[in-house]
């Protein structure tokens, strides 16, 4: 029995990166094992299995929402603080008996003070997934509170048994973390980059023509936020317009208050000022499947990523993406398909959205090797993290 914990992702309708993580390998692990996925329950403060009402967010059994927190229903609040009170239940009666714990999200400081029993009732390895250290690595981009709150959880990464980075720059970031911090003594950290086969791929119809347009669509999908680099883009993209260039720029996602709002004014004031620009906050499957399939190319002009679905979900489209050269965005980039660019530079930025509107063989030879690329499978990625769990130092056999 491998227990799951996906405290987060069941108390969440939102579509996050980390939360498409934990979704995918709910699935492709339950196919494989037998599994009993849990949650911290802060109002029993106690680990348990979860409920029906929270499997539905896990299911896709409802529609998203951009809001990114946690939300419980007044009813499994107070049902919660009655157990405590009343039944005052023991973690022996709340979970089975396991032997492996998969900790899949970025865990927050309540779920870290409770891992303790959990870990002791856990027979064999304990391993967790990370995704980055962006929140250290460009605090000026990251919520106060995620930056304060950062040290804490790479120290509570060193409680697992093993670890499993997303991408061969973050387990660099996390070993010089925490070999600055001066810590030896942490468990083995191996890079998995994430599979890919679950993104949305319109399979029928020209999903990978080039568009025939007399205004030509750039795509640009990302949350609004500091670190997704918006601003860049934006000021490249009016360069591009002011200087008699027809295209126009599409962007697909959701906004951050606070690292999001000087984006978020500048594309009123060019929506203002006419430009041919479009914000959509949020947008199903069927109708990013038809932004990819009318785009002439993509931008992902992100300063730094853990992995960086966007670009492979540009890739499986069959359109170029322009992108960063550098950190996880680089490894993705250096498999075809991509055009690498320094996106703090809004003029090299420019200069690179110009040449792939005006290059039609340039555009076509990319395009072709986008076409080749082939992502990695859930099934195997899940294959994958439960044989090295196997490999760990032998607390117990895992089934």
């Amino acid at each position: 029995m491998l227990l799951l914990d996906l405290s987060h992702t069941c108390h969440s309708r939102a579509r996050s990166g980390v939360q498409r993580v934990c979704r995918e390998l709910r699935r492709s692990l339950r196919n494989q094992h037998n599994v009993t996925e849990i949650t911290h329950d802060p109002h029993e403060r106690i680990w348990r299995s979860l409920e029906p009402w929270e499997r539905a967010p896990l299911d896709g059994d409802l529609p998203p929402t951009q809001r990114r927190g946690a939300a419980w229903p007044v009813t499994a609040r107070w049902r919660g603080l009655a157990r405590r009170i009343i039944a005052r239940r023991r973690l022996s009666e709340t979970l089975p008996s396991a032997e492996g714990l998969i900790v899949p999200e970025i865990f927050s400081p309540a779920v870290a003070n409770a891992l303790p029993p959990l870990f002791d009732h856990v027979r064999g390895p304990r391993v967790a997934l990370f995704c980055d250290a962006i929140a250290l690595r460009l605090p000026q981009f990251t919520p106060a509170g995620t930056v304060g709150r950062f040290p804490s959880y790479l120290d509570e990464l060193r409680r697992f048994d093993g670890v499993v980075a997303i991408s061969e720059d973050s387990r660099k970031s996390l070993l010089d973390y925490w070999a600055w911090a001066g810590w030896s003594e942490h468990p083995p950290v191996v890079a998995q980059p994430l599979p890919c086969d679950h993104l949305s791929i319109d399979s029928s119809g020209s999903a990978t023509t080039i568009a025939s347009s007399s205004r030509p669509k750039i795509l640009s999908v990302g949350s609004i936020e500091g670190r997704k680099n918006h601003l860049t883009l934006l000021a490249a993209a009016d360069q591009l317009w002011s200087s008699g260039e027809m295209f126009e720029l599409v962007l697909v996602g959701m906004s951050q208050r606070e690292s999001g709002a000087a984006a978020l004014r500048e594309i009123k004031r060019l929506q203002a000022a006419q430009r041919p620009l479009t914000h959509l906050s949020t947008a199903t499957d069927a109708l990013l499947n038809s932004a990819y399939r009318t785009c002439r190319y993509t931008v992902y002009p992100s300063l730094m990523e853990g992995f960086g679905f966007p670009v492979w979900e540009s890739l499986l489209h069959g359109k170029p993406c322009i992108c960063s050269a550098k950190g996880a965005l680089g490894e993705t980039a250096a498999g075809g398909g991509c055009l690498t660019v320094d996106v703090n530079d809004p003029q090299a930025l420019a200069n690179t959205m110009r040449g792939l509107l005006r290059d039609d063989q340039q555009l076509h030879d990319l395009t072709a090797s986008a076409r080749q690329r082939t992502p990695r499978r859930w099934t195997d990625y899940a294959r994958n993290l439960v044989d090295w769990m196997r490999s760990l130092p032998d607390r117990g056999t895992i089934h």
